[in-house]
């Protein structure tokens, strides 16, 4: 049986339905909002794997082609691996479902959203994570109640719902806000420096519409009535839970306070391996008990020592930021370096300036785009202590650096002021929690560092949360522990002015705004802070680029001058290129760019490409070429691929009885332009260009 809800959702009409397509999955939905029809299921195993003791969830994101009327390129012609988009949605409704799936739920889940038809709203992934939502609500999969997403942008200082493409690039806000009915769950953001009272705005703003969305995905799991399957968790009992804490209390305390990370972890490993070698077996069931036993017990005794003692693990107080070193300028052969350590956490960020040439293609739905600015995040094993195999970026990765170039991007100079294309890699050498924050301030550095006329330096600082009943601690810069066993992992970029990037997960069932408000200014505090260490390193950007890095020049030609730069089969823009060493790009408004780490090399270019473009001037003098000798006079070449004739009467001041007489093809001779006419025709005279005695008229010519 088909069931369908409908309701208004910012002026636009979005649907949900449910019985008529995908019936064997546990929970589909297909989702519309305008144009755009999304179809998300939910399907969870029906058998459990004993040895599972996590949430085994899968949440993927993805587009098909014939969604926007086109064909996929490549030589398969058909989709292939996830697109970075298709990635960061993925992880955009992972992050606010995750935490809604009660604990003890282990059975392989899988959630797929997949774009059927998209418009230019923009509004896939937020439709997608409702429709996510809704196909877990209906489904017998236990789910904390209903999830929705919306968009909020800022178009002349006027929030916008779920704004358009055209609405997006017209705004300084691009806000993305899952929620339940109760709280806000998730935050992606990216702003171009607003003030932390319309980040806040914002918020709310967004949690209203979610609201309303809710309201209308719990009708319709009303209208299904599905059964939920029990969370079935093996307890705990209460006599062993008591022999774990009387065996390794002690210990846990005396551990979690080691300010190593290694040496704290070690510790914590060995603690762990004694009780259940002591209480249990490795294998066994009993062995399973003893670690959750403790696992709990060390997740209490290090909120409780954060709530009750203001002690954090590595000896800081709550609002204190670990310290700061930042050095520029490391690497003698990159464009723009710098390395940022906050505590044990290391960012070693690089910056290549290249040309046009270098720029990314996007092949996307909504169209095919270019990308000047590209920020690259690697996580290698030893930045944690590990060894394990090297793989292409996963999704972390990939979020981390979207996130670092939300919050740089706000700062980033126009094409038009700087020219180039700007690749910034962030290797994380060391981590121990917010390496994508230290990325945004290393990343700020770099850029600086390599003469990037960035508009203001940003910082990043993560944010966390122990929230246990009435008692509640926020911390700034959050150690990994602190990630792992806290509550809340939010994370705020920016200026000395306002906020660039925001970025929340949470593992309770949501926050409300009077927390994030009170987060939010404990960040700007910590932010202001790490900008000063900063700025004790390097302020502004450096006034030159380095040595090693191209310089470019621009310049203008007439868009009819344009075939004569690039020549027939591009072989006049090939000689350029290859005489001076230079990299050369036309476009179809007549810009030219040259790119070049020896300026000579650049000059010389610029030099050919005026000659070949250079307007012929009546009245001025030319030395130029006799190309060709006719009964009636000669054809000289003044500038490259442009010739005029020297009727035989404009040859010299005495008659002349045969041209051959005076002009040999391939003899350099000074004349002068007397006429253009309507047709490019050029008139030239070699007698009026020198005097009675046969000598120039004048001593400065242009060359040939």
């Amino acid at each position: 049986m088909v069931h369908t809800i409908e309701f208004d959702v910012a002026g636009r009409l979005m649907r949900l339905e449910t019985g008529r397509m995908a019936k064997q999955a546990d929970g589909a939905v297909l989702a519309s909002y305008g144009d755009t029809v999304v179809l998300a299921t939910a399907v969870a195993s029906k058998t459990l794997n004993p040895q599972t003791d996590f949430l085994p969830l899968t949440v993927n994101y993805q587009e098909k082609a014939y969604a926007a009327g086109k064909i996929p390129g490549g030589f398969f012609k058909r989709e292939g691996a996830p697109s970075e988009k298709e990635v960061l949605t993925s992880r955009l409704i992972d992050r606010p479902i995750r935490p809604l799936i009660p604990d003890g739920f282990f059975y392989e889940t899988q959630v797929i959203v997949s774009v059927l038809s998209v418009d230019q709203t923009m509004t896939s992934d937020v439709l997608g994570m409702t429709a996510a939502s809704a196909a877990l609500a209906i489904s017998d999969i236990p789910f904390g109640g209903a999830l929705a997403g919306v968009r909020i942008g800022r178009v002349n200082g006027d929030f916008v719902v779920n704004p358009d493409l055209n609405a997006l690039e017209h705004s300084d806000l691009d806000l993305v806000v899952a929620g339940t009915d109760d709280a806000i769950m998730m935050v992606e953001s990216e702003a171009n420096g607003l003030s932390e009272a319309v980040m806040l705005e914002a918020l709310e703003l967004a949690h209203r519409e979610i609201k309303k969305i809710t309201a209308k995905i719990m009708e319709l799991q009303q209208m299904i009535g599905p059964t939920k399957r029990a969370v079935a968790l093996d307890p705990i009992s209460p006599e062993l839970a008591e022999q774990v804490r009387n065996l390794v209390a002690d210990s846990i305390r005396e551990a979690i306070v080691i300010p190593n990370k290694s040496a704290r972890q070690e510790r914590l490993d060995h603690i762990l391996k004694e009780a259940v070698g002591t209480l249990g077996g490795e294998d066994s069931a009993q062995g399973q008990h003893v670690r959750r036993a403790y696992h709990s017990l060390e997740y209490t005794e290090v909120r409780d020592m954060i709530l009750e003692k203001g002690v954090r693990a590595d000896g800081r107080g709550p609002q204190d930021i670990r310290t700061i070193t930042c050095e520029t300028g490391i690497l003698p052969r990159t464009h723009g370096s710098a390395l940022f350590t906050r505590g044990e956490t290391q960012s070693l960020a690089v910056v290549t300036l290249g040309t046009t040439d270098d720029e990314q293609r996007i092949d996307a739905l909504e169209g095919e785009y270019f990308r000047n600015f590209m920020l690259h995040y690697n996580f290698p094993p030893f930045s944690v202590g590990e060894a394990r195999p090297l793989r292409s970026p996963g999704r972390r990765e990939v979020g981390h650096g979207k996130l670092a170039v939300r919050a740089l991007s706000a700062v980033m100079p126009s094409k038009e002021d700087f020219p180039y294309t700007i690749r910034l890699v962030s290797d994380i050498l060391e981590s121990n929690g917010s390496s994508s924050m230290a990325t945004v301030c290393g990343g700020a550095l770099a850029l600086m560092d390599a003469g990037v006329p960035i508009k203001e330096p940003v910082a990043g600082i993560a944010m966390g949360l122990i929230k246990e009943g009435d008692r509640i601690l926020i911390l700034s810069d959050i150690l990994g522990l602190e990630d792992h066993l806290g509550d809340m992992d939010f994370k705020v970029t920016g200026t000395k002015d306002g906020v660039t990037a925001l970025q929340m997960d949470i593992k309770i069932k949501g926050i409300t705004t009077d927390l994030m408000r009170q987060a939010l200014e404990q960040a700007r505090v910590g932010r202001l802070h790490i900008l000063e260490k900063m700025a004790e390193s390097l302020s502004a950007p450096r006034s030159q680029l380095a040595a090693c890095a191209p310089r470019i020049f621009n310049l203008q030609i007439k868009q009819d001058k344009i075939r004569d730069v690039i020549g027939p089969g591009g072989k006049m823009i090939r000689s350029i290129i290859s005489e001076c060493g230079v990299k050369v790009n036309v476009n179809d408004s007549g810009q030219v760019t040259i790119a070049s780490v020896d300026e000579a090399s650049a000059q010389k270019a610029i030099d050919m490409i005026q000659r070949l473009t250079e307007e012929v001037e009546i009245g001025k003098l030319y030395l130029g070429t006799v190309k060709k000798i006719v009964d009636f006079g000669a054809f000289v070449e003044i500038l490259p691929n442009m010739d005029g004739l020297v009727h035989i009467s404009q040859i010299a001041h005495h008659r002349v009885n045969a041209v051959s007489d005076e002009l040999s093809e391939g003899e350099q001779v000074l004349v002068k332009v007397l006429e253009v006419d309507r047709q490019g025709k050029i008139r030239l005279s070699r007698k009026e260009a020198m005097a009675e005695d046969g000598s120039s008229t004048e001593e400065t010519v242009n060359p040939a």
